[in-house]
């Protein structure tokens, strides 16, 4: 669950520091894979999904829409 203001809830953004446009992707941390957008300026910038064991399994549900955070 999420509160209001955590994630995006878009495909595009624009980062509030640089303005650089971010687009929707997978990504990875310490703590797995997830969606979510990375600014390459000034690092991550929101998680829009739970985390996943693999890099295949999040690119299938960015791809079908399947994903959001648990």
């Amino acid at each position: 669950m999420t509160l209001p203001g955590e994630t995006v809830g878009a495909e595009k953004t624009t980062c509030v520091d640089c303005k650089e446009e971010l687009k929707i992707g997978v990504y990875r941390s310490a703590a797995g894979y997830y969606i979510g957008f990375f600014c390459p300026n000034c690092g991550p910038y929101s998680r829009e999904s739970g985390y996943y064991a693999s890099q295949e399994e999040a690119e299938k549900n960015l791809n079908d829409g399947s994903f959001g955070r648990w």
